[in-house]
């Protein structure tokens, strides 16, 4: 092989290995997430954060516990990198269902199931159902306090 020869097969290779970084630079995963979204035109409680190491790997979650799809089946085939939609783009309505709304149920009594179907429609429901639901479960299966359940454990109150 002549030296030019050689010369362009290495620049040829060296490409495509900045090609190939390029692909999967795309679809790294942010290991602590800021639990911000613009969706909201102001945040009621401080921004939490989220670790992925932390629930994946010291916990051993699978991404389907959190993430699913359109009818809330999990997503057990996802692996870290892989693409997801984010929550707002499902469940639309930035916030909780309003105060009056759950007046309303309570005078009612609206039965759960019809209650959840409207909840669903709402981000920070969605986020704090799934978030301290899988706390709960993780407390009373290990027997502890660990993971939290209360708004300031997760929204430490905002510095003035």
């Amino acid at each position: 092989m002549g030296k030019r020869n050689f010369i362009v097969l290495a620049a040829v290779c060296v490409a495509l290995m900045f090609a190939a970084g390029s692909i999967y630079a795309g679809t790294a995963v942010q290991d602590v997430i800021k639990m911000e979204n613009k969706a909201y035109s102001e945040h009621k409680k401080s921004i939490m954060t989220f670790t992925h190491k932390k629930h994946n790997e010291e916990y051993k979650i699978g991404c389907g516990e959190c993430h699913h799809d359109d009818k809330g089946k999990p997503l057990n085939d996802l692996k870290i990198g892989d693409d997801v939609q984010n929550c707002i783009e499902c469940h639309k309505i930035p916030g909780e269902v309003p105060k009056e709304i759950k007046k309303e149920w309570k005078a009612k009594k609206t039965p759960r199931a019809e209650k959840k179907k409207v909840e669903k429609e709402y981000h920070a429901e969605m986020i704090h159902d799934n978030c301290i639901g899988c706390h709960k479960a993780y407390n009373k299966k290990n027997k502890t306090k660990a993971a939290p359940q209360t708004c300031t454990k997760c929204h430490p109150k905002k510095k003035e």
